[in-house]
């Protein structure tokens, strides 16, 4: 299938990898087209570590090219770019084909339900609980896989589109996806924002301080008491509404195959492994500016309209607004633009479950 991928960081080199190694035809857009100069020049995309893979990669010259004659789209960037790449495809996307958000977090989809809906145009948006692949660029035409997950959470809105998105994923990246019901599941499925926050907060003078560091092996009892405690806020918002997700503690074993044990102890084991991997070297981080406002301030949103306060996601996004100078709220650009913050809960699940 010729899948276009929005994005050019390393979750979008780690799945062109994936796909050109299963047969599929890969094209990459760069929004800023820095990243792809050597691969639009002719250079092979050379993936390490979980993938091993040198392979050619379309690359597309603008976003119209990227997404004309694909079978399937795929947006893949930090979800500060998604509003950004959204409004530069909406205007190509035609009807019935595909896209898929990896991974999708504060109500992305709903903005992209939104403006096709503007258009009259209606295709399945496909969502994931997280990324498929996590890993590092080593270069501009060079990506080093950590790890390719074993299951990932998938919803589709609207949700009758629910089994043909699953088909679609399964088809393009394996038996690895596990439906959820509907992307509201997705929403409260994504424990990036609370892991990373436990993570970064209680070690931010060392990303600071720009030090080398493990970051499975600095989840400490003390962090992942508070990781797990963050993940009880999670869980509340999800019975409220009767959704069944995963807890932190199923996440971590599921997706780095490690056994069953507490947060600590599972990170602990991952760096034994030596897969623990290293955790950011600056405080300019996705870590904060893209899961502070797209990850927690949606989660705290969920938890004001349940009337399940997330009291220490309130109190990550002050805490870390405080130690930033500035109010990390204001960098989201998504939920502004749908206006869900008046809604009922049963309004938010009906508006989940279709879309505009």
């Amino acid at each position: 299938m010729r899948v276009s991928i929005l994005g050019a960081g390393a979750i979008a080199y780690g799945l062109a990898a994936y796909l050109a190694g299963s047969g599929h035809s890969p094209t990459l857009w760069s929004p800023s087209g820095q990243r792809t100069r050597a691969l639009a020049a002719g250079e092979l995309l050379k993936a390490t570590g979980d993938i091993e893979a040198t392979v050619p990669v379309r690359i597309a010259k603008d976003c119209q090219d990227a997404i004309a004659n694909a079978h399937v789209v795929v947006i893949a960037l930090p979800a500060y770019g998604h509003k950004m790449v959204m409004d530069a495809a909406v205007p190509h996307l035609t009807d019935g084909v595909p896209v898929i958000i990896s991974s999708h977090c504060s109500f992305a989809a709903l903005y992209l339900s939104k403006r096709l809906a503007e258009r009259k145009v209606r295709l399945p948006i496909v969502v994931w609980g997280t990324t498929l692949v996590t890993g590092r660029q080593q270069g501009p035409t060079e990506v080093h896989v950590t790890t390719i997950r074993q299951k990932l959470d998938v919803a589709t809105v609207p949700f009758s589109y629910q089994d043909r998105g699953h088909e679609l994923c399964t088809t393009l990246f394996g038996d690895r996806f596990v439906k959820r019901d509907g992307m509201l599941a997705i929403a409260l499925s994504n424990l990036n924002p609370q892991n990373h926050l436990g993570i970064a907060l209680l070690n931010l003078t060392r990303m600071e301080k720009a030090e080398r560091w493990s970051q499975g092996g600095n989840v400490t009892p003390a962090v992942g008491r508070f990781i797990e405690a963050l993940d009880a806020e999670r869980l509340a918002i999800a019975a409220h509404f009767g959704i069944a997700v995963r807890t932190v503690k199923e996440h971590f074993s599921l997706s780095f195959h490690v056994p069953m044990g507490t947060v600590s102890e599972m990170n602990q084991e991952m760096d034994r492994q030596g897969r623990g991997g290293f955790g950011p070297t600056t405080i300019e981080s996705r870590y904060i500016l893209e899961d502070v406002p797209f990850g927690l301030l949606p989660t705290a949103l969920l938890g004001k309209i349940t009337a399940h306060p997330a009291i220490l996601h309130e109190s990550g996004v002050s805490i870390l607004s405080a130690a930033y100078g500035r109010d990390l709220r204001a960098d989201n650009d998504i939920l502004p633009a749908l206006g869900i913050e008046g809604l009922s809960d049963v309004d938010l699940v009906n508006l989940s479950r279709e879309g505009f």
